[in-house]
């Protein structure tokens, strides 16, 4: 689904939220982000049709790609992952926009945007 079709938008910053549980991301970034992915797979079904799941990868959690992840837009970081979430939600014409971080400048710079912030904790609700 591409973003203008949407109404509600969730980025996920990949490498924080991973990053903030003891799940191996820093022995393994790319299977710590796979996981991640699988996860994401199955909260995007629990969500309305019209919501699109953005995932941004950056450095070595980019192989994490190499499979197809049903209902979810992977974003490749060229450079920072966090300058690719802001272009995302920068570009995105979708009037309710949340970003999953726990990066404090983050947070700033996309609420700057108009977009909503929730923390890592908030994602791991879902799956209990």
């Amino acid at each position: 689904m591409p973003v203008d079709a949407a109404e509600r938008l969730i980025v996920v910053d990949a490498a924080n939220v991973v990053g903030s549980r003891p799940d191996g991301w820093w022995r393994d970034r790319a299977g710590a982000a796979r996981r991640l992915l699988a996860q994401l797979s199955v909260l995007r079904d629990l969500l309305p049709e019209m919501t699109e799941v953005a995932v941004v990868l950056e450095g070595a959690a980019k192989p994490a790609a190499d499979i197809e992840h049903d209902g979810l837009r992977v974003v490749l970081a060229d450079r920072s992952g966090d300058d690719a979430i802001v272009e995302l939600v920068a570009a995105a014409r979708v009037p309710d926009i949340t970003v999953v971080t726990a990066d404090r400048e983050l947070r700033s710079r996309v609420q700057a945007l108009g977009a909503t912030t929730v923390g890592p904790t908030w994602l791991w609700d879902f799956f209990r």
